[in-house]
């Protein structure tokens, strides 16, 4: 039987971060005397690569500079004890339990993916933790989840990918596995019209179950 995986983005995903990033942000706006809105980080920030944000928000800027104090502000503010997403860590005891393999896939900076993780108390849970960054090309570009499947050395068909932004999700589709939008900031439509197969509300949503029998259902 072919190995099987579950691979999850990590902001949004695994925990609710978004207040955290919405609130950074908003000081960078407002230290510039710029208008800013919920509506603006969903529209123009939410599931971006920090490459493409800081230069396009802020030209004329130190952009690579810029990226460094928003991430460095924003592990500030998450401390130890955060919790996760309601059902992360029971779906990974599942997980464990079927023998399926786990990844994280993420745009975040590697220091920011692990201080989060650690955070939330996940850490020891991920062996395989892909970087955006670290890849030939981030999110939307399928690479990242592609080189996490080459990791765990599965096939797209035998993964389940799990994303809260339009971005992720794009990625997450084009790869070939089978993805699921976690609605924690973004309507469900506009998950499925960047290729979600279905959503949840979080991992204690009862149609995860079903959901999960297909990495069952899957042949050699």
């Amino acid at each position: 039987m072919a190995q099987k995986a579950l691979l999850f983005d990590l902001d949004g995903t695994l925990l609710i971060s978004d207040p955290l990033h919405i609130a950074v942000f908003g000081e960078f706006f407002a230290e510039r005397g710029m208008p800013y809105s919920e509506e603006v980080y969903e529209r123009q920030i939410h599931g971006s690569h920090n490459a493409e944000i800081f230069p396009r928000l802020f030209p004329g800027e130190d952009a690579v500079a810029l990226a460094a104090e928003k991430e460095a502000r924003f592990r500030d503010r998450l401390q130890p004890g955060t919790p996760p997403m309601p059902g992360a860590p029971e779906l990974l005891d599942l997980a464990s339990a079927e023998g399926w393999a786990v990844a994280v896939v993420t745009n975040a900076p590697r220091e920011n993916a692990e201080h989060m993780l650690r955070a939330i108390g996940l850490r020891e849970r991920f062996e395989v933790i892909v970087i955006g960054d670290e890849c030939s090309r981030g999110k939307p570009d399928p690479e990242p989840y592609l080189e996490a499947m080459r990791q765990l050395d599965v096939r797209p068909q035998d993964c389940i990918a799990f994303e809260d932004s339009q971005s992720g999700m794009r990625a997450a589709a084009r790869s070939g596995a089978f993805g699921i939008g976690v609605c924690s900031g973004v309507e469900p439509d506009r998950l499925h019209e960047a290729g979600a197969s279905a959503t949840i509300t979080d991992f204690t949503d009862p149609a995860l179950p079903g959901l999960l029998d297909r990495l069952r259902e899957t042949g050699a």
